[in-house]
């Protein structure tokens, strides 16, 4: 019995909408049987992510143990009463999404909410993991595919698509006292952290930064590809339209002299249409799952060569791919089990009438 219902997915339709063009552009080539549960995921991760930015400092922590209860209540088959919610429930569900996944988003918002900076590449890709690996991987569980190589590919795909974020929201970031670039990197080209977000500004060093980070975000867009294979041939056009845009908006960044502090890079409705199709085209990536022998180096370095057919995950993506593989989807009994089904319906049965105990009766 569903939770939620056709008003429900149309709000949820409408968040993506709204609150991301270029994902909901990419969502249009999914196939409507995964496309109806990726607007529901989305609308709970954008709703997980204004409950923690429209608190007021003070009050965020009580806005994550709010939204902890809301997850808990989701896995509890008892979702809150909220478009979004009543979705993740559903498709929770439907596709045995593992808890951790959705409760390391919330685990970045709260890293978000503490204001906390990243003093390594390594440590701003364990963020990014939080924030949109997840995502990754929870969008490739809902495509119905459970293999790890894939999995940690999709989670390549979601830390470029936030390192890509990053480089171009960072003026917008710094105005709002925020700040993700490496603090590392920052030192080294000169930059004082604190110094820049009282006065930032597009310099030489800033830029450099920017083309740095945009370098790796661009390594990882390239592995990414080698899980495309991997997905149903009926979702691959919209995973690599979602990988073009995205990588477009670093592009458009660099054809503005990396300054994301006078602009905004943006990929015009027209080009997107021309990434769209290009996605639809015959694709090959290579045997990109075939070597789990290889080792993935320390972390990405700017500016180097890297092999795609690497199977393994990045060390700060791995406890993703391990979480869906600790969670095995259950086989349903062969057709000719008899005393197997007949424990299946009445399992059901049972399942239907403690649902209808909790309905209140009506007047």
């Amino acid at each position: 019995m569903p939770h939620a219902d056709a008003a429900d997915h149309a709000a949820c339709r409408a968040a993506i909408r709204d609150g991301s063009r270029s994902f909901f552009a990419a969502s249009a080539l999914l196939p409507a049987r995964v496309r109806r549960p990726a607007y529901g995921l989305y609308a709970f991760c954008r709703l997980s992510d204004d409950a923690v930015d429209d608190a007021i400092s003070r009050d965020r922590p009580a806005a994550l143990a709010r939204l902890a209860a809301r997850l808990a209540r989701i896995y509890d088959d008892a979702p809150s009463d909220s478009p979004p919610d009543r979705a993740m429930a559903d498709l929770v569900a439907a596709h045995r999404l593992p808890q951790a996944l959705p409760a390391a988003l919330i685990e970045g918002l709260a890293w978000d909410a503490q204001g906390r900076r990243y003093e390594t590449l390594s440590d701003l890709t364990a963020y990014a993991a939080r924030v949109a690996g997840s995502v990754g991987a929870m969008m490739t569980v809902l495509m119905g595919v459970r293999d790890g190589a894939v999995l940690a590919r999709a989670c390549d795909l979601g830390v470029a698509m936030q390192f890509t974020n990053i480089a171009r929201d960072v003026g917008e970031d710094a105005r709002a006292g925020r700040l993700y670039l490496p603090l590392a990197w920052m030192r080294e080209t000169g930059l004082d952290p604190d110094a820049f977000l009282a006065n930032p500004v597009a310099g030489p060093a800033l830029r450099a930064i920017v083309g740095r980070l945009l370098a790796v975000a661009e390594s990882l867009y390239a592995r990414a590809e080698a899980g495309i294979p991997g997905l149903p041939l009926d979702c691959r056009p919209a995973i690599r339209a979602a990988r073009l845009i995205y990588a477009e908006i670093g592009r458009d960044l660099e054809r503005r002299g990396l300054d994301p502090i006078a602009n905004r890079a943006r990929v015009p409705g027209r080009r997107k249409a021309v990434l769209m199709a290009r996605a639809l085209l015959p694709f090959t990536a290579g045997n990109g799952l075939a070597r789990p022998d290889l080792v993935m180096p320390e972390l990405l370095m700017p500016g180097s060569v890297m092999p795609h057919r690497i199977a393994l995950p990045l060390a700060e993506t791995a406890f993703l791919v391990e979480a869906v593989a600790a969670q095995p989807v259950p086989v349903p009994p062969a057709w000719w089990n008899v005393p197997a089904q007949v424990a299946r319906v009445l399992d059901l049965i049972e399942t239907l009438r403690e649902r209808e105990a909790t309905v209140p009766a009506g007047p």
